[in-house]
């Protein structure tokens, strides 16, 4: 593209003036969209699915992993599991005109707090076309505009979603702007729109570590992100050793290369000797290959040993780390120490440790007894999410409807003065 400045302006000036226009849209209009992004999904998969597999024909041209490879993969049924979400979304409460709070004052004012769009949001991701359609129900319902900039790897499946989300705009006469796909894979474009602070409110981006701390040097306006999924199942002393099983394998096995997934292992030297050995047994059986502590060593055969740099890696492959701990403060430590604030997750049967798990461990989501790939936006009833988020301000956690969102006082009064 010739002139990237040129263009890049034009898209996000034009992005500014639709989320102008799509604050004071009807929530009806915008549920009305919605509903027909999702009737368009069911009627022109063939469509997307075709786009998808000449994606995945230059998969291997990219370097992408097979986990990555699995993620860009769109079939009729992970179609119908998009198409779904959209009609989630359709179904939630309209967060814009929410009064969240009211506070009536002595001088006969009454102060209020109202929730409003973000304005112009700049999404940034990498090979999950699925996020095009979530990212831009999520914007659209919540009155804000989106520019959709995917990875050059799903070009073809996004280009194919944008079609349909364009066509259900045009359908229910919101401005095309609305939502706009990014029509160049150059670098330097990302680049340029990181600089246009007065025309983009907040910009998210979602994929690795690199692409996210380059975001985060670069933008000159507020980025809601999270650098690492560094996530840990801790099987504490009195954890009934089944449930805990399931949950370690369902944690790194049901899909290794989302955010989500459990990268670490944590056992309790009580109950090591035992359960570690059976674990190994259940992770090999799934072609987990394990990186483990000395004292683990000691207890399997044939494995790596696991250094620092191993603990804080996300891997979002079929690898993990294991090691043994003398008890939950020491969990708790090696968490801290290692882990990144997304997901976390503990095993037991005691009430205290579980009470002192949830308060001393600083992530954005705390699991008790559950796999750590509940930490999402559609589990959390959510309808779908813009990411998960790290960060304390705005938003922590799954990004949803009212993370979209942000608010100002409108007060009432009756000729009072000051």
């Amino acid at each position: 593209m010739a002139d990237l400045t040129s263009y890049t302006t034009t898209v996000a000036r034009n992005a500014r003036a639709a989320s102008r226009d799509i604050a004071v849209l009807s929530g009806q209009t915008r549920t009305d969209w919605l509903k027909r992004t999702e009737e368009l999904i069911r009627a022109r998969g063939d469509e997307v699915i075709a786009a998808n597999q000449a994606d995945l024909k230059n998969a291997p041209e990219f370097g992408l992993t097979s986990a990555a490879t699995e993620r860009l993969r769109l079939d009729e049924s992970r179609l119908d599991a998009i198409a779904a979400s959209v009609g989630q979304i359709a179904m939630l409460p309209d967060p814009l005109g929410e009064i969240i709070d009211s506070n009536p004052r002595p001088n006969g004012l009454l102060v209020t707090r109202v929730r409003v769009p973000l304005g112009v949001v700049f999404f940034i991701y990498e090979a999950r076309p699925n996020v095009t359609v979530d990212a831009a129900a999520l914007c659209v319902k919540s009155g804000n505009a989106v520019i959709l900039r995917g990875g050059k790897e799903a070009f073809h499946s996004n280009q194919a979603l944008h079609g349909l989300l364009a066509d259900a705009l045009a359908d229910v006469r919101i401005p095309p702007a609305a939502v706009q796909l990014v029509e160049t894979t150059d670098r330097q474009a990302v680049g340029q729109f990181l600089k246009l602070q007065d025309l983009i409110d907040v910009t998210i981006p979602r994929g690795g570590k690199a692409l996210i701390e380059r975001v985060t040097a670069e933008a000159t306006m507020p980025v809601i992100k999270h650098f690492d999924g560094v996530c840990h199942v801790y099987v504490d002393r009195d954890a009934d050793q089944d449930m805990a099983e399931s949950i370690v394998v369902n944690s790194k096995c049901q899909r290794p290369g989302v955010c989500n997934a459990a990268e670490s292992l944590l056992v309790h030297a009580d109950i090591a000797n035992e359960f570690v050995t059976r674990i190994a047994g259940s992770l090999r059986s799934q072609g987990v290959e394990l990186r483990c502590c000395p004292r683990c060593r000691e207890l399997l055969d044939d494995v790596q040993a696991a250094t620092d740099e191993d603990f804080r890696t996300e891997y979002l492959d079929l690898i993990m780390s294991v090691c043994i701990v003398d008890d939950l403060d020491s969990a708790v430590n090696h968490i801290m120490e290692f882990g990144s604030g997304h997901t976390d997750a503990i095993v037991t049967n005691s009430l205290r440790s579980a009470d002192e798990f949830a308060q001393r461990v600083d992530a954005s989501a705390v699991m008790i007894n559950a796999s750590t790939r509940f930490n999402d936006g559609g589990e959390f009833g959510l309808g779908a999410e813009i990411g998960i988020s790290t960060d304390r301000f705005h938003a922590r956690g799954p990004c949803g409807l009212r993370e979209m969102t942000s608010y100002k006082y409108v007060v009432h009064g009756n000729g009072q003065i000051k």
